[in-house]
């Protein structure tokens, strides 16, 4: 047998050989080569240089390297910028047959920030033999095999590749083969004995060979195997079957190694000839996999599962062979028997979804069929809902049905369906299936908005900052997307006037309401309004509420005094006789306040005085009375400054400032003159500083008349103008007459009339206080004034009767 031989290589020594390439070009990346298996630490290239980096840059800069795999073959050394080897290299572990074999890796430098790619190429060295897998192959080759026979032969295995991988065959020296080697497309050469001589089992039963695999290494490296080449006996009798086809019936639901069929075959030769082996020889791959036979036995079992649906019957090749590998061959048919193992299928073939809300009965939803694969053993088929839903199921023709609606649908009680089919066959045994339809609903416009509340009633209070917020409206709709979308708005009132819009506003998106001006409780309690709600549905549905805006009190009216008159020069002047006991009525303070409840509550408070032992004031009701009895050494005018305070938050008040005069007489006796023929030239100084006093008293009395006359006459004009107004917006805006509470409780809660009188109790002059000066003052009981029901009240508009009240009684007080 002919030997290749090839040429020699050169030398290489490898442990010491670096092979460098540098390329600056192209993609900017640096390219190294080194030879695998080199030491940890042996250098590669001076990185600084190739990058045109002066020495100590890198450090300074912070050079790093950053691997794109996950293990970093290098490491740098960032003072001297040398690339060095971090351990050792094995070309084979890192990229195994491919070549080239090439490590990528960035170089990275941080300040300034900048990348530079780096890929270093492992080049392959002899390092690996040949190695054959089997190290003793046998091959057995009958004696009477031809001349020119070919038997494959194992391939070896070498790591390495290119000129170090797998080259050549060669076959030991021998006479009855020679070697041919062979190429395959992707993978490694392989080797064919070929067989040149005829075999002889008498003359040499055995034939010993060694082939040798080298590779192209410099120096090659080799592996051996030891072919043992067994010559076989010549066998001129095949086995024999009995029948050349074998039936056999089997359940489609056997378990596995059931029993199919037993097939036996005969060999009239001796020995090992004689012996017979059955195997499922020359079959497809669905029958090895559904049958195995026992090669001495020859019965043949289930392997895998049967499906009369997919495969009715198999015809299975049985091949008997002798221990001459002389063979004979059988079939066995198998028919499967179909039993009921298979449930019915359902099959949607369209499905309506999603389905309007206002959808008409018997509307098709979906369109279905069912089959059964089991149409010998399965029986007739039924289908039903597994729920009771507003759906049923309605058959068209034959094994396909349809799905309809039943009953009315309603999205906002259900917004959608799984609809449970189940079909069923009849067996035996009973099999059905269960498939789930969703049918979505959509919403149509059928729900109108819904206030949360019936009526809302919101607050505020007066002396607000325009545009405050003041609450807000909420209307929920049951319906889904822009058929849900609320938009708020105020109704004109019934009148036609627009005007309230300029006093509320509302937020059309989320109903939240705004006062645009400032409210006054004194010219208006309470008002109310309609909002409507409109969904943005086509066509759209509305609802309306009344809002009620009740406005709130604050203590912005400090409290007013009718009594005494403080006409801004000089303070009322009342008189007492000095002959008053403890506990005299001198005079009462009256005041009121525009305020109502607490905020109009007054109470009086003695703030100054010229003597403040002498007088104490009431502080529920005004009244100024004497402490103590007048002594001859109190002086003749006393001065007193009253403070009037409410009770609001912050409290406000108010002074009034009054003259007492003490006198010596304030009767009729004291009046009449004296007697001249008894004083025919003496006169009592104090007769005469009291005729002053009285003249100077009636002065300013009259001056005081004449100036509150005149103002409450103003008063009353621009207070009808303003009522005017006020009455003419609210009675438009349809807001409801408020009026002052009958039983309302203010500081002065009866007329009580007082009387002041002179010492000797004449009783001759007297004042009284009959009406009320405000129109939020009730009217006493059992005074004979005009009241409506229980828990009527006022209207607004009396206030100017009120005011010309106050008028009236001011005149009478005077």
């Amino acid at each position: 047998m002919a030997v290749a031989r090839r040429k020699p290589l050169q030398s290489r020594q490898v442990g010491s050989l670096l092979f460098l390439c540098v390329s600056l070009a192209g993609a900017a990346t640096i390219r190294y080569s080194v030879a695998e298996e080199m030491e940890s630490g042996s250098f590669v290239a001076n990185v600084a240089k190739d990058l045109g980096l002066e020495v100590g840059k890198l450090a300074a800069r912070g050079a790093r390297l950053v691997s794109q795999g996950n293990k970093l073959h290098f490491r740098l050394h960032r003072k001297t910028g040398d690339l060095f080897v971090k351990e050792k290299l094995d070309r084979e572990s890192l990229c195994g047959k491919a070549d080239p074999c090439v490590l990528h890796f960035e170089i990275v430098l941080v300040e300034p920030l900048q990348s530079f790619r780096a890929e270093v190429r492992v080049f392959d060295i002899n390092d690996n033999a040949p190695i054959f897998p089997n190290k003793e192959p046998l091959l057995k080759i009958p004696e009477s095999t031809p001349l020119g026979s070919r038997f494959p032969l194992q391939s070896a295995q070498d790591l390495d590749v290119g000129l170090n991988g797998l080259q050549n065959y060669t076959l030991s020296a021998n006479t009855y083969f020679h070697l041919h080697t062979r190429f395959r497309s992707h993978g490694p050469k392989y080797a064919e004995l070929v067989l040149d001589k005829p075999l002889d089992r008498e003359v040499q039963p055995e034939v010993n060979l060694t082939i040798m695999a080298v590779d192209g290494g410099s120096p090659p490296k080799s592996g051996t195997a030891h072919i043992r080449v067994e010559v076989l006996d010549v066998n001129d009798h095949v086995p024999q079957f009995p029948r050349l086809v074998y039936r056999a019936q089997v359940p489609e639901d056997s378990a596995n190694g059931s029993l199919v069929a037993t097939v036996t075959a005969t060999d009239l030769d001796e020995g090992s000839n004689k012996e017979v082996t059955y195997s499922l020889a020359q079959n497809p791959e669905a029958i090895l996999q559904t049958f195995q036979i026992d090669s001495e036995t020859g019965e043949i079992r289930l392997r895998g599962p049967l499906d009369f649906e997919a495969i009715e019957t198999y015809d299975i090749d049985i091949q008997a062979t002798d221990g001459g590998g002389l063979s004979a061959h059988s079939k066995v048919l198998v028919e499967v028997v179909d039993v009921n193992d298979n449930p019915p299928e359902v099959m949607v073939s369209s499905v309506s979804s999603p389905l309007p809300e206002d959808a008409p009965l018997q509307t098709v939803v979906a369109l279905f069929s069912i089959r059964d694969r089991d149409i010998r053993v399965g029986g007739k088929i039924t289908c039903f809902l597994k729920e009771d839903l507003p759906f049923a199921v309605k058959p068209t023709f034959r094994n396909s049905y349809s799905l309809v609606t039943d009953r009315g649908l309603d999205r906002e009680e259900v917004s959608g369906y799984n609809i449970t089919l189940v079909a069923t066959d009849t067996g035996p045994p009973n099999l059905s299936t269960e498939i789930v339809i969703e049918v979505l609903i959509s919403d149509i416009n059928d729900n109108p908005p819904v206030f949360q509340e019936d009526a809302y009633i919101l607050t505020v209070r007066e002396n607000n900052s325009p545009a405050v917020f003041i609450g807000k409206v909420h209307a929920e709709d049951l319906d889904l997307g822009e058929n849900a979308q609320v938009t708020y708005s105020l109704l004109p009132p019934k009148s036609g006037d627009l005007s309230v819009f300029a006093y509320i506003s509302i937020n059309s998106d989320n109903g939240k309401l705004y006062a645009l001006r400032t409210m006054d409780y004194e010219a208006i309690q309470d008002f109310q309004f309609v909002i409507k709600a409109t969904d943005g549905g086509f066509p759209s549905l509305s609802s309306q509420v009344t809002v009620r805006v009740v406005v709130l009190d604050d203590n912005d009216n400090r409290p007013m005094i009718l009594y005494p008159l403080q006409n801004g020069t000089l303070p009322c002047s009342d008189l007492m006789p000095r002959s008053a006991e403890a506990g005299y009525l001198v005079t009462k303070v009256v005041a009121v306040d525009g305020d109502s409840g607490q905020n109009s509550w007054l109470s009086y408070h003695l703030l100054k005085a010229t003597d403040s032992g002498l007088f104490s004031v009431q502080q529920q009701n005004g009244e100024i009375r004497t402490l103590r009895q007048i002594s001859q050494r109190d002086p003749m005018v006393q001065k007193l400054i009253i403070l009037v305070q409410d009770h609001g938050q912050p409290a406000l008040s108010t002074t009034a400032s009054l003259n007492i005069l003490l006198v010596d007489g304030f009767s009729e006796p004291f009046l009449q003159l004296q007697d001249p023929s008894k004083h025919p030239t003496r006169v009592n100084p104090s007769t005469k500083y009291l005729v002053i006093s009285l003249a100077v008293l009636s002065f300013l009395f009259l001056l005081s008349v004449t100036m509150i006359s005149i103002i409450h006459v103003y008063q009353k004009i621009k207070y009808r103008e303003k009522i005017t107004v006020q009455e003419h917006f609210y009675d438009d805006c349809n807001f409801p007459n408020h009026r002052v509470q009958g039983g309302a409780k203010g500081s002065l809660s009866q007329p009580c009339p007082y009387e002041m009188c002179s010492a000797t109790g004449t009783g001759t002059s007297e004042f009284r206080f009959l009406k009320r000066f405000m129109p939020n003052f009730p009217f006493p009981p059992g005074t004979g004034e005009g009241k409506t029901e229980a828990g009527s009240s006022l209207p607004l508009r009396n206030r100017s009767q009120g005011l010309e009240d106050h008028a009236r009684v001011s005149d009478d007080y005077m």
